[in-house]
Parts: C-alpha cells; structure tokens; sequence
C-alpha cells in the first residue's frame, strides 16, 4: 500500500502520516528526514543535494526522486509506504509516476486532509513552542499549565516566526498555487480520496482508516 499524504501546511497531514504509520507497520517517509539522513551519512546523492542546499536553492526534482527512490528501495517499504512532504508540484509527481511506472510500481491512494485557510491561519498562530526543550503546545487545543511556561522545563514558550498569521498566509499562497493542483491530477488518476480535516485528529484517522479498509 503506497499512499501520498496532500494537504495545506498546518492542516495536519504529518500527524496523520505518522498514525497511519503506526497502525498499519508502514515506513512513514518524509522528504525532510531522507534529506537530512543522507546528509548526515555523506552518501553521494546527500553531497550532491547539500551543494543546492547550501546555495540556498531548491534541490532537483529528479534528484530529490533519486535520494526518495533509493529510501523506499529498502527491505522495510516492500510492503508499502507513507509519504509526506513530496511531491509538492505536479512535475515532481511526474517523475515520480514514470520512475514508479518502470519499476512496475504505482502510488494507491493520495489523501487530502482538507482544511479551509482560516481554520489553518487560526490552528496555526495558537502554537507555541519551548525555546529550550523545543516542546510544543497550542493555546487552545493543548495549552499549558501556567500560560506561556513550558511544562516540561519551566523555560519560556515563543510564536515561532513561520507560524505567524503573515507567515502563515505566505505559505497558503505558495501551496494554493504549486501544491493543491495535485489533488485535480490524482483525482484524474482515480486515486485521490479526501478526508476533512477541520474535525478532531482522531475522527480525521478514522476516515482515513475506512478508505484503507
């Protein structure tokens, strides 16, 4: 079972990721992490990314596929994957196809958990996060004991710069405009199914889970 998780940023698609991960023994792959991973160990295709890193561009769509390909070529995806945080635009889910295609391969399900903006520009300017510990809470859903104090080291909570609402409402726009035409091509692909995602992260799961069912 190989699924693609689609969302706006903050509408809790990692969270997802990570429970569908759990209950169903799947490797939940972020791109992020494979990045950092093959960074971190100095493989050739993580030098390769890290000279485009370090100009402050952004890394190839075949070679970001390469350094995904060469993850989910591990014995602990041979019964499928989560993938999170690619592709982002259509050309990348391109590639993606073809290279899936020649290995006899295909993407099952990609899964929109749908969230209207406000709802993210609201969920997302309530974070807070530990300038110490690095915990995170949110003023409504998860707040702490004391307002403003870390409960688990007593150091001070901050509004991160990339969860303010002008933050925030930057990365909408760069999503609405790269991102969300995803959904149009695996829905033209029979694969799209979507979930909403304005309700408690438990029932969002439980959708998820009648799709996969």
């Amino acid at each position: 079972m190989k699924i693609i998780m689609l969302g706006a940023p903050g509408a809790g698609k990692g969270t997802q990721a990570k429970m569908i991960s759990e209950k169903y023994g799947l490797p939940h792959v972020s791109t992020g992490d494979i990045f950092r991973a093959n960074i971190k160990n100095g493989t050739e295709l993580g030098k390769e990314a890290k000279k485009y890193m370090d100009a402050g561009q952004l890394v190839p769509d075949e070679l970001t596929v390469k350094i995904l390909l060469d993850r989910v070529a591990q014995d602990d995806c041979k019964n499928g994957y989560v993938l999170d945080g690619f592709p982002r635009t259509i050309p990348q889910a391109e590639v993606l196809d073809k290279a899936l295609t020649e290995l006899g391969d295909k993407v099952d399900y990609a899964i929109n958990v749908d969230v209207p903006d406000e709802n993210i520009i609201n969920r997302m300017s309530g974070r807070r996060a530990c300038v110490t510990c690095g915990a995170t809470y949110h003023v409504v859903y998860a707040p702490t004991k004391v307002e403003g104090i870390c409960d688990k080291c007593g150091s001070e909570l901050i509004l991160r710069d990339d969860d303010k609402p002008e933050t925030v409402k930057n990365r909408l726009e760069v999503y609405h405009k790269q991102t969300q035409p995803l959904i149009e091509y695996y829905d033209k692909k029979g694969v799209l199914k979507e979930v909403d995602g304005t309700v408690d992260m438990n029932e969002v799961f439980n959708s998820i889970v009648s799709i996969l069912a």
